[in-house]
């Protein structure tokens, strides 16, 4: 056993045990609270629109959230003898309007002004002659059903009559607006907020609000200012509902271990231990069970008093899973079974497919299963809004799909069972205006439950393969960088792999696209494959392949024309061409060029570069035109602005030339080696003239004040270029060190902000581990530290650990540059 040291935190200290494979996390103290391993947890990992993790370090704190921090509800309760303990999730509190037409219930009809309307406006009184007649929602987005707004205000009222003024509870808005904000109620400001939300919140008025609501006639004023970006609004007054199941007992949560594919947690139940196992067996080597997307929830429970008790597994499962907006969409599900499988399945009844793109999406169309061996002990039901009748779905919103397992009588013989859940997109992508299914059904020829056939089948010996795997990769990533370092490995690996989508093209090439999740929503992002890289060259270049092969198809087949590399292929799902605002020319140009040599030292060919030599010669040419000083662009680092003769953007072309040179050279291309060797060559004293800034390299050409981690270096090392002395890159992190705050390096000279993927590849330049080590162990403290709840998050203030921005991003494939390096003997 390897034991980390203790880390004090909030005055609590932290043992940390670490099981060669597995990262143990034990209770802190007797009152049963949790010390962290990662800022969130994976519970079923599998892509953009399937991805629920678990944001707090007790599973019973929160309800289980979908990345994007919607609840995606899987709550569960071990009934002992007769009394019920919940161990998993929370019920997300319940809303009911009080206000007739409600959204979500109907269209609303709302009068509304684009024109400042006189004073008083917002009074009872007021009378609305000339206002428009609309309904909610009101956005800019055509494909919105609603109001359509484009100007910079707009003012709104909602008339609305009450039989008689309720006085029990508090009274909440429930609100989704873009951008500030003033509500009025019967003429007096009850809400007011500047800034915008992306989903409905709930906020209680019950203060401002007393005495207002009146039997009758009543108004809901609201004033609208678009500052920027889209327009929104929806409004609804409600009152939250009683939950049914207040009063239940919390099991204690003993125990918590992280592994690479699957999360473990622990728990006493009066005299009974629980262990739960959730399991996404993602090997990037098996293409067809990594697309299949069905995961496992594994329950183990044995007696530990030594007496036999009575139990039953209750578990829980929303329909919110399927659908974009709970409040907005309805749902329909069913319970059968199949030749031995009892299953649950719900999806919502408008099935809109493909037909919403952005950042902050979920899924609202295909269909979720919850499926277990049948059998007498196992009974499935649903419920929610409407029963079904004479075999007609259940329909609502929120339905609960419900599966129950009788485990009999407990004693010292630990009793297992488990469950499958997975999702069938039907359509997972377009790709150039072509619908393409999922992988596991690229020929359209199977049924879902085929996948969870196979999914129950294979249950034993998959686990057995996860045991096997996540050992093998916690000791290769601990070998290459310590334990810090194989516990950030083992963080990174499900959450990059479910940012992603596997496809096959019309062409039959294998397509591993990405979403730029919580950063755009940008599918196929070249600077996210970029950073993404080592995971994917380590564990199959294949898939590597797969991030590329559409962008070179874009630039090839004449739809992207330019001399450079596209940043993007669209906006997820739709891979349609790109939507961001502009290029990137020499970042995206020398991505793909030092990704493909990277394919190629992988692989131990050129085969792949000499299917695109066309395109990738093209892209080189113009790195040898605008590379080595660039003129103002963005790079990557988008988010810092744009810069004109940014040295680490110099590096990134010089690299890009050497990687064509290197494939010459394996396609037996000698004078094109020879040749683009040389300019890369002659580049490098150019570099290091313009960039010198005595104890350091600069940010920019032209100000040696400046400085900025040189990340993009790495592959002169990686890839054994020997381009650079050694020295240029000892300066570097000579200059790094006294600069590292308390969760990392800055990302350069402007801001404290830093990226932990960019960090890990600077630390890599290093040539011992002891300074390799103070890289990592900030971007840990980071990992156990952090206030911002969610899932890996890769832009933060270096300083104080909050994010910036991003979330749930496959960049942290990144990490395992160490392990890349060490691969290959570097």
């Amino acid at each position: 056993m390897i034991t980390i040291k203790s880390i004090s935190k909030k005055g609590m200290r932290i043992g940390l045990c670490l099981c060669a494979s597995v990262f143990s996390v034990l209770v802190a103290s007797a009152q049963g609270k949790q010390p962290r391993s990662a800022p969130a947890y994976p519970l079923i990992t599998h892509n953009p629109n399937f991805s629920i993790w678990s944001t707090s370090d007790l599973l019973t704190d929160k309800a289980t959230e979908h990345w994007t921090g919607v609840a995606h509800g899987l709550t569960s309760y071990l009934e002992v003898d007769g009394k019920m303990y919940r161990f998993m999730g929370m019920d997300a509190p319940r809303y009911q309007s009080i206000m007739p037409q409600a959204a979500g219930a109907g269209k609303t009809t709302v009068r509304y002004s684009e024109q400042a309307p006189t004073n008083g406006w917002q009074a009872l009184t007021f009378k609305a002659a000339g206002w428009k007649e609309g309904q909610l929602p009101i956005s800019d987005n055509k494909s919105v059903s609603g109001t359509f707004w484009e100007s910079d205000n707009i003012w709104v009222r909602r008339e609305f009559s009450l039989d008689k003024v309720g006085q029990e509870g508090p009274l909440y808005l429930k609100l989704h607006h873009d951008d500030n904000i003033a509500v009025y109620l019967n003429g007096q400001l009850v809400f007011e907020k500047e800034g915008w939300n992306n989903r409905f919140e709930y906020f209680d008025i019950s203060a401002k609000a007393k005495g207002l609501l009146r039997a009758g006639n009543n108004v809901l004023a609201i004033q609208l200012k678009n500052t920027a970006g889209g327009r929104y609004l929806d409004v609804d007054l409600v009152k939250k509902l009683p939950s049914h199941k207040e009063g239940i007992a919390i099991a204690q949560q003993t125990g918590l271990e992280v592994r690479a594919t699957q999360t473990e947690y622990h728990f006493d139940c009066a005299g009974v231990a629980l262990k739960l196992t959730f399991t996404s067996p993602l090997f990037l080597d098996n293409l067809d069970l990594l697309a299949r997307p069905v995961s496992y929830v594994g329950y183990e429970v044995v007696s530990k008093d030594g007496k036999q008790h009575r139990v039953t597994l209750h578990q829980e499962v929303s329909s919110d899973i399927a659908v974009y907006m709970a409040d907005q969409q309805e749902v329909e599900g069913w319970a059968y079974q199949d030749k031995g499988l009892s299953i649950l399945k719900a999806g919502t009844v408008e099935q809109p497919t493909l037909q919403k793109g952005a950042d902050d999406m979920r899924i609202d169309w295909g269909y979720f299963y919850v499926a277990a061996p049948a059998g007498k002990d196992v009974k499935q039901y649903l419920s929610g809004s409407s029963a079904a009748k004479n075999g007609s779905p259940y329909r609502g919103k929120s339905l609960a799909l419900h599966t129950e397992m009788a485990l009999g009588a407990v004693g010292a013989t630990p009793v297992n069972r488990f469950l499958t859940i997975g999702y069938d997109e039907v359509i997972a992508i377009q790709y150039f205006n072509q619908d393409l299914r999922p992988w596991w059904n690229k020929n359209g020829d199977r049924l879902f439950e085929s996948q969870l056939h196979a999914a129950v089948a294979d249950y034993p010996k998959l686990m057995e393969q996860c045991a096997a795997f996540d050992k093998d990769l916690w000791q290769q990533a601990y070998a290459a960088g310590g334990e810090e370092y194989a516990h950030l490995g083992v963080l990174a690996y499900r959450q990059s792999i479910a940012a992603h989508t596997l496809v096959e093209s019309p062409e039959k090439d294998v397509l591993w696209l990405s979403k730029e999740n919580n950063s755009g929503g940008f599918i196929n992002t070249v600077d996210v494959t970029y950073p993404s890289s080592p995971l994917y060259l380590i564990y199959n270049p294949v898939l590597m392949q797969g991030m590329l092969n559409g962008i070179f198809h874009f630039s090839e087949t004449g739809k992207y024309p330019h001399p450079w590399a596209a940043h993007d292929l669209g906006t997820y799902p739709k891979a349609n061409g790109q939507t961001y605002g502009e290029p990137m020319p020499v970042e995206e140009s020398g991505n793909m060029l030092i990704l493909t040599a990277a394919i190629a030292q992988a692989q131990g060919n050129a085969d792949y570069a000499a299917k695109h030599w066309e395109v990738l010669t093209k892209w080189t040419d113009y790195l040898v035109q605008e590379g080595l000083d660039p003129k103002t662009q963005l790079c990557t680092d988008d988010f810092a602005g744009h810069l004109a003769r940014n040295a680490n953007l110099s590096l990134k072309a010089i690299m890009g030339i050497a990687s064509y040179a290197r494939l010459a050279e394996m396609l037996d291309k000698q004078e094109v080696a020879t040749r683009y060797r040389k300019i890369a060559e002659e580049m490098v004293p150019q570099w290091m003239k313009m960039a010198d800034g005595g104890d350091h390299y600069a940010l920019t050409f032209d100000d040696k004040k400046t400085w900025s981690q040189k990340y993009n270096l790495i592959w002169d090392k990686v890839l054994d270029f020997g381009l650079f002395p050694k020295e240029v890159a000892a300066k570097e992190i000579a200059y790094y060190l006294p600069r590292m705050n308390r969760f990392g390096l800055p990302l350069d000279s402007r801001k404290n902000y830093t990226k932990n993927d960019w960090i890990l590849w600077t630390a890599v330049l290093t040539d011992d581990q002891a300074t390799f080590k103070k890289f990592i162990d900030p971007v840990y403290r980071h990992a156990l530290e952090t206030p911002s709840r969610v899932p890996l998050n890769d832009f933060y203030d270096s300083t104080n650990g909050i994010r910036e921005n991003f979330k749930a991003r496959s960049v942290v494939g990144g990490f395992y540059m160490k392990v890349l390096a060490d691969k290959w003997g570097r």
